[in-house]
């Protein structure tokens, strides 16, 4: 075989096996959601908050890291920062199956989160380093319903495991893929092109800072009090992080972010759209595992296959969205897409115990035909906004907004959900509403009064929570909508 033959070869192989690294990293963040009832009654007993920060420790270190993960497999190579990502993310997976108190497990969460931030970015930007540019759109498209996908897969795949081993087993087997990957990464990936960049650790501190006490005040709100010391110097101290963020940015060559990009219409689109489908999607993933167990009684196992409409109409959509967007138009296709989204999480406001599942699974399926017509379209649209030599840059600042959305969805349901929940449950059963596990198990002590008292609490919190995203989604649709009217026509 000649030398081209055989790269011909690698790159065919690439798609699928850049595609499998995704979904693995992506994967674990719906994943985790499934395992909730398990934690919650656990030797490591966490509470509700506790629970929100096991969740949202990983995404937020992986949403943070990214772009300078991007900018930093530019720099030394992308296949060596994919390989040592998923050896980071394996050893993170083992220390969470091993954690002997929750203090330890949310260490082990910001290690995986790290590794998971080195393998992404470096996925996309080596899958099109070896594709022909006519074929970068489909490309992306690929890579992007990976990724759209994978929550949907880790929920399923969650269920699997879940069924028959404890929370333990989940880690462990995802290491094991983890570290399956990195040796066939090894054999088939091509060495990962170099370019300058420059690593602002400085930019990267601030931007974590910030997210992070945005976070704690959306956390804590609901158990601290919204006027308490904590929860207002944290949102305080994000304005002002944010501002210091901006202000070090503007000053320096070659910031984490410098905020000037976001004067390019379809990128700026692109960062909100995507951050706010996925802000609606993993606010789906967290409250979608505990209804299906605490309040239509399903086992790990049917609540992963529950979910099988969001990668079905994902990968579909997904598929097609490019094309489509050419013949009807960017805007037609992503606007519609959007509006799928947010009719979908308000259809699932209205979901009771007494809902069959055919219009559960039609209101998943909207959520996820509208993700994959939209997504596809605004990832393309960031990584065409920026040259090629900032790739890695444009992969990070994608994923980015994925990622930091997906923290942001879980920390904003889960506060309204919880909120809600402590609010309408009856006095017998709010002594033991350190979480909605324990509160169910209370009311199955009970006896079936309390058990119908929890569900009904927990259907009003759900409903509150998706009543929210999808307000947030909704306005976002608005904003996409009128930016890409600004932007320029796809070339």
């Amino acid at each position: 075989m000649s030398v081209s033959d055989a790269a011909r070869t690698a790159s065919r192989g690439m798609p699928p096996l850049m595609s499998s690294c995704v979904i693995v990293v992506v994967a674990m963040v719906a994943a985790i959601n499934l395992a909730l009832p398990q934690l919650s009654g656990s030797a490591l007993h966490p509470d509700s908050t506790q629970l929100l920060w096991i969740v949202d420790a990983y995404i937020v270190v992986f949403g943070c890291l990214l772009i300078p993960a991007g900018a930093f497999g530019d720099r030394v190579g992308r296949k060596g920062v994919l390989l040592a990502g998923l050896g980071i993310f394996a050893v993170g997976c083992l220390a969470s199956a091993a954690a002997p108190d929750v203090i330890v497990l949310l260490v082990a969460r910001v290690v995986t989160g790290l590794g998971a931030a080195l393998v992404m970015p470096a996925t996309l930007s080596l899958l099109l380093q070896v594709t022909p540019p006519e074929r970068k759109p489909h490309a992306v498209a690929i890579w992007t319903g990976a990724t759209g996908a994978a929550g949907a897969l880790g929920t399923v795949g969650g269920g699997l495991v879940l069924q028959w081993l404890p929370w333990q087993g989940l880690f462990l087997i995802i290491s094991f893929l983890a570290l399956a990957l990195a040796a066939v990464t090894a054999w088939v990936a091509p060495r990962g092109e170099r370019h300058p960049a420059s690593l602002d650790l400085a930019g990267t501190a601030l931007l974590t800072a910030a997210v992070l006490a945005l976070l704690i005040g959306i956390v804590e709100g609901p158990h601290r009090g919204w006027s308490s010391a904590l929860v207002l110097g944290s949102f305080a101290a994000a304005a002002l992080l944010f501002a210091v963020l901006i202000a070090h940015t503007l000053r320096i060559e070659h910031p984490v972010l410098d905020p000037r990009i976001f004067s390019i219409a379809r990128l700026r689109t692109g960062t909100i759209g995507v951050a706010a489908i996925f802000l609606g999607l993993f606010a789906l993933f967290f409250v979608n595992a505990q209804f299906l167990q605490y309040v239509m009684g399903y086992s790990p196992l049917v609540t992963g296959l529950a979910i099988l409409p969001l990668p079905i109409g994902m990968i579909l959509t997904s598929r097609r969205s490019i094309a489509l967007a050419r013949r009807t138009g960017e805007r037609l296709i992503v606007t519609g897409g959007l509006a799928l989204v947010a009719a979908g999480l308000t259809a699932l406001s209205f979901v009771t115990a007494a809902t069959t599942y055919p219009l559960y699974g039609l209101a998943l399926l909207s959520v996820s035909a509208g993700m994959g017509l939209s997504v596809p379209s605004l990832s393309a649209g960031i990584m065409a906004s920026l040259p090629p030599a900032r790739a890695g840059m444009g992969s990070g600042l994608n994923s980015a907004a994925r990622e930091i959305g997906s923290a942001l969805g879980v920390a904003i349901v889960g506060t309204v959900a919880s909120s809600h929940f402590a609010s309408a449950l009856p006095a017998s059963l709010k002594q033991h509403s350190g979480s909605a596990s324990q509160a169910f198990d209370a009311a199955h002590r009970l006896g079936p009064a309390a058990h119908a008292q929890a569900v009904d609490a927990f259907t009003a919190a759900m409903a509150a929570g998706y009543q929210v995203i999808a307000a947030i989604v909704a306005a976002a649709a608005i904003v996409v909508t009128l930016g890409l009217r600004r932007a320029r026509p796809r070339p």
